[in-house]
């Protein structure tokens, strides 16, 4: 299974390269494009309705300013899907991408990283796909383990910096 990762303008791009670069390093599968909910809604349909047929097993929908894009492609598939508000020129500080991203109805639930954050979404996706895949799980151990080897090298560099050790 793969990631899909769409966005609806290529003007998200510097975000949403967070989430292919972060599978990337986690050797996960994924095929990334535009897909705009407003100006290209058929597009937008195709892509929600044939993503299980690509091998795609969760989409992660990038989207700024009223950001409709996860949720309507989250009320076409069956597929979980992860949305990442984006703080875009024309945005409301990113308030609005979050609450559109975060106030789903009932039945068409999106999951929703922090604004900006699609390394999460990446990570949440390869999380996903590793309840079904064992050597992804393994490369997500050993990835989390290096997060926490990382802090604990910064907390002794900042210890031994005030001398404190």
């Amino acid at each position: 299974m793969k990631v899909g990762i769409i966005m609806g303008s290529k003007s998200d791009l510097p975000v949403m390269q967070d989430a292919a670069d972060i599978l990337l390093i986690l050797g996960v599968e994924f095929e990334i494009t535009v897909v705009s909910a407003h100006r290209t809604p058929e597009r937008m349909f195709q892509y929600a309705k044939t993503a299980s047929e690509r091998g795609i097993g969760v989409i992660v929908a990038g989207a700024g300013g009223a950001a409709h894009l996860p949720g309507m492609v989250a009320s076409i598939t069956h597929l979980p899907v992860i949305g990442v508000p984006i703080k875009s020129s024309n945005s409301i500080d990113g308030w609005d991408s979050i609450l559109s991203i975060l106030q789903m109805p009932n039945g068409i639930p999106v999951a929703t990283v922090a604004l900006n954050a699609a390394k999460n979404a990446g990570i949440l996706a390869a999380q996903i796909l590793a309840l079904s895949n064992s050597e992804l799980t393994k490369r997500l151990k050993s990835f989390k383990e290096e997060l926490k080897l990382k802090v604990e090298e910064s907390a002794r560099e900042l210890e031994l910096s005030f001398n404190l050790k």
